[in-house]
């Protein structure tokens, strides 16, 4: 079947899988929301490969069965911060706690999100999904950057979805004031935010041995939208879920775009899991990206930060 190039994501998805078995002993990798499906998966996949764990979550309780079960099974070393990413100052004095105690970030991977099917706001007055899906991430990463590059050869890897397909950001109503709030078009704009701030760090950044990029980590099971009304957990429980892949695939691939020697220098790409493709022409608007970006730095309070220094 010939499809059009921005179609192909419907075919990707069920073609091979690439897979390493390279190792990633001695390295760093900082992982948000890792305590259930894709991230979690990711955490398992990574500490497999020999790499030391930095998890960033908002429940400790859940996080702290997983540093148990990793550690016991892998034997690496598993460190725990505590942030909720609605929270922008948490965010901030959480990647503050991180930077005191490691001199050597390897890979950063950005996994944390969520999905709401009402509108609501951050204590800061941000519409939620925006807040958590891209502020937060813009904000982590942009503060964890220089010891990353210091790090460097280094990699940034956003969790993103086939979702940013359906659109939604529309940088004159960011919080959904003037028009009538959707949960997949909110969720399709942060993730928009989150590839055009893919782009905009891969032409910042080259030269500097730190790449970065995005993949869809595949139609699995996962807890995002598990925060949503009784009929839509139960949708998901009961309808979508038997459809769904288990979240190790997720994992999988998130190891192979990180880890495999053939990934080296590689930046600014989009994937379905491994499969590199075109993603939605809307996320491709570099003028918009870049408005987007100093939207970003305003709401966080980086603007007048260099990412170069």
């Amino acid at each position: 079947m010939q499809l059009p190039e921005e179609l192909q994501f419907i075919l990707n998805g069920r073609k091979p899988q690439k897979r390493t078995i390279a190792r990633f002993d001695g390295k760093t990798c900082i992982i948000s929301g890792a305590t259930s499906g894709v991230g979690l998966a990711a955490a398992r996949r990574i500490a497999q490969g020999g790499a030391d764990l930095i998890l960033v979550n908002r429940n400790l309780d859940k996080a702290l069965k997983v540093k148990e079960e990793i550690q016991g099974e892998y034997g690496c070393n598993v460190n725990l911060f505590q942030a909720d990413f609605s929270n922008l100052t948490q965010v901030r004095d959480t990647t503050e706690q991180i930077l005191d105690k490691y001199p050597q970030i390897d890979v950063l991977v950005n996994n944390a999100g969520i999905h709401n099917n009402s509108r609501q706001l951050t204590q800061d007055g941000i519409e939620m999904v925006f807040c958590v899906n891209h502020l937060a991430s813009f904000l982590l990463t942009r503060l964890l950057l220089e010891r990353i590059k210091e790090s460097a050869p280094s990699s940034i890897l956003y969790v993103n979805s086939q979702g940013h397909r359906f659109g939604g950001l529309n940088l004159e109503d960011l919080n959904w004031e003037k028009r009538r709030y959707s949960g997949y078009l909110s969720y399709g704009a942060s993730k928009t935010a989150q590839l055009m701030t893919v782009w905009e760090l891969a032409d910042q950044l080259r030269g500097t041995g730190v790449t970065v990029n995005a993949m869809h980590p595949g139609g699995v099971t996962t807890n995002i939208g598990m925060n949503n009304g009784f009929l839509y957990r139960n949708y998901q429980r009961y309808i979508l879920f038997p459809f769904l892949s288990n979240p190790k695939i997720s994992g999988e691939a998130i190891y192979y775009l990180i880890v495999a020697p053939e990934m080296e220098g590689i930046t600014g790409k989009y994937y379905n899991q491994t499969i590199e493709e075109k993603p939605a022409l809307h996320s491709l608007d570099r003028e918009k990206g870049k408005k987007l970006w100093k939207i970003s730095e305003e709401l966080t309070k980086l603007a007048g930060e260099a990412v170069n220094e």
